[in-house]
């Protein structure tokens, strides 16, 4: 693997500690500005919010911007919205730096799918997203148990001053490692829009957004469970956190080779995985070792979707991914505040800290609807098809290559093919 995808994954690290390390601290964070916990919750959605609005509008505005230049620029924006968060004087400000850390979010992944894609053959390019994928489940391993833990010794605000410095560090990897792409001459943001429209794209991105809320309906209020339901004393929950990261890269190694082998059947497999996961929770919560064991399966079968979706809307954009993997993400965090929203309402109309787990399962039975009945639609021949297939010299769909319409993508990270 290139070296580049390394700068990559270290960027997706400060990212996901940022994104994820705000479930383990929702409690210290209400306690300091004197707020409850469900309200705290409207942070994790303030972030989403950040992701839902940055990912069309800055992958629109950057379009003729090189794509190196480009990451480096959505990077130091995240630096920007992280160290507005330290200083945050109080909720609403916190509120807000909390969006600005979220707006460079989408577009970044968005523009590091594509780039991470053309630095490798075609047969490796779901293992090449996938490991960029990696720096966002090792942040929950390492990154938001130690974020968490500092968070609650040294106050909330050391946290974000630690991920700032986090994505300086990812900045200098970025441009030592990146090499340099070059833009499609022929790519503009008009392709980019009409290939963002085609059905396709738009089915695999609702499936994003029912699929994976189911997820964050329970991640978002775990540490609650883990000191009411569980029975854990606060120290426990990062060990919880560092559990379903753990989980999360066991899914993430899976899913690179298991997606470039069969796409849709690891993303037909992962969300009913995911659903039993969610339903078995609801039950297995209450006995503390079966609890953790379901958290590491949780981790697991939840980030095992991301990359068949990630890859899936890339092949159908096809000529011009980069907006439809942008909005991608976008569409994993409008599942984020989703599930937020969804889990947090569930708790405060009195129906328990299990309820989550429940309303999760609920909201990915409906992605995995969505995305079986994008594979019927797929499955049945169609003239528009045709209108959609990859012009010569994309990457992205092996069904073209069994065309003999795409050209094999060299391994040299300088190609930028």
């Amino acid at each position: 693997m290139p070296l580049a995808l390394l700068a990559l994954a270290v960027s997706a690290f400060g990212i996901g500690t940022t994104e994820f390390v705000m479930m383990g601290l929702l409690p210290n964070v209400a306690d300091d500005l004197g707020t409850s916990v469900p309200t705290a919750g409207y942070l994790v959605s303030a972030y989403a919010i950040g992701v839902v609005v940055g990912a069309p509008l800055l992958t629109a505005l950057g379009s003729r911007i090189p794509r190196k230049r480009m990451l480096l620029l959505l990077m130091a924006l995240f630096v920007v919205g992280n160290l507005a968060s330290a200083f945050a004087p109080g909720f609403g400000w916190l509120v807000a730096g909390r969006v600005l850390a979220g707006l460079p979010h989408g577009a970044f992944f968005g523009v590091g799918a594509v780039v991470a894609a053309r630095l490798v053959p075609e047969d490796r390019q779901a293992r090449a997203v996938a490991t960029m994928f990696l720096g966002l489940t090792v942040a929950n391993i390492l990154g938001v148990p130690a974020a968490t833990l500092l968070g609650q010794h040294l106050g909330w605000r050391a946290t974000f001053l630690v991920v700032t410095v986090i994505g300086l560090l990812a900045m200098v990897a970025l441009a030592r490692l990146v090499p340099y792409v070059p833009l499609d001459e022929r790519q503009g943001l008009g392709r980019e829009i009409r290939a963002l429209g085609r059905p396709q794209v738009l089915l695999g991105l609702l499936t994003a957004v029912f699929g994976f809320a189911g997820v964050f309906a329970v991640y978002s209020y775990l540490a609650s469970m883990t000191t009411e339901v569980m029975g854990f004393g606060e120290s426990t929950v990062t060990i919880v956190l560092a559990l379903f990261g753990l989980g999360m890269t066991g899914g993430a190694l899976a899913a690179g080779p298991l997606t470039d082998r069969a796409l849709r059947p690891t993303l037909y497999g992962s969300l009913a995985a995911l659903v039993l996961a969610l339903v078995a929770f609801r039950f297995t919560v209450h006995v503390p070792w079966l609890a953790l064991v379901t958290v590491v399966v949780l981790g697991a079968v939840g980030f095992m979707t991301t990359t068949p979706l990630q890859m899936l809307v890339m092949r159908k954009a096809k000529d011009a991914p980069t907006l439809a993997s942008a909005s991608n993400h976008s569409a994993f965090n409008l599942a984020n505040a989703g599930g937020a929203w969804a889990g947090g309402a569930a708790v405060a109309a009195g129906w328990g800290w299990t309820s989550p787990a429940l309303v999760g399962a609920a909201l990915t039975v409906v992605g995995l609807a969505i995305a079986a009945l994008a594979g019927l639609l797929d499955r049945a021949p169609a003239t528009a098809e045709g209108a959609s297939r990859v012009v010569a010299g994309s990457p992205l769909d092996p069904d073209d290559r069994r065309a003999g319409t795409v050209r094999r993508t060299s391994s040299s990270p300088a190609s930028g093919s």
